[in-house]
């Protein structure tokens, strides 16, 4: 699947040779803050974790995986959104709700491009895969991730522990039910 651009961004999916965009965007303390307490990501933890971890749920045919975000006018690589099923990584993933992530260079912060960027792809998914359910999940002091979650129509669901092979930690769980055409009643 491709996704179409937006009105200031373009989207490629990623692939298995995109280790150095995801290692660039992680360089910044600023971006870390609430991933790894402000560490930057060592190209080691990108090729032992995070690119394995990418491979077992890329799916361009679902439009599972990370969509690199460019700003379309001067082409400039700001950042990525994240696509997969939620739970992925446990016994039981939701095939029939996606998790949304996403992870921007700083100095794009306050422009509105994650905001744009998740809201576009979701609203893509959602015409093309009939996909009605999205997520998202954020460090409940994240509270820019839990803006963006709110402007792109999602709303908060619960606090829990998150168990996940890579992390564990106390988030807060923001979900979009969206509407069917056929189930819904004018």
């Amino acid at each position: 699947m491709n996704i179409k651009s937006s009105p200031r961004l373009s989207y490629r999916l990623m692939d298995m040779s995109d280790a150095n965009l995801l290692y660039d965007v992680d360089q910044d303390p600023k971006v870390m803050t609430f991933i790894s307490g402000g560490v930057p990501s060592s190209m080691a933890l990108i090729n032992s974790k995070i690119m394995p971890r990418l491979g077992a749920y890329l799916n361009p045919e679902k439009a599972w995986g990370i969509w690199q975000v460019n700003i379309t006018e001067s082409d400039e690589y700001i950042g990525w959104i994240l696509v997969r099923p939620m739970d992925f990584f446990s016994d039981s993933p939701q095939f029939d709700n996606l998790e949304l992530g996403w992870r921007f260079k700083s100095h794009s912060w306050g422009k509105g491009y994650a905001a744009e960027s998740a809201k576009h792809i979701m609203d893509e998914i959602a015409l093309s895969m009939g996909i009605q359910k999205f997520c998202a999940i954020a460090d409940p002091k994240n509270t820019a991730s839990i803006r963006v979650m709110e402007k792109i129509g999602m709303q908060y669901g619960k606090t829990y522990f998150h168990q996940d092979p890579l992390f564990s930690a106390e988030m807060v769980y923001y979900y979009l039910q969206l509407i069917s055409k056929s189930t819904s009643h004018n």
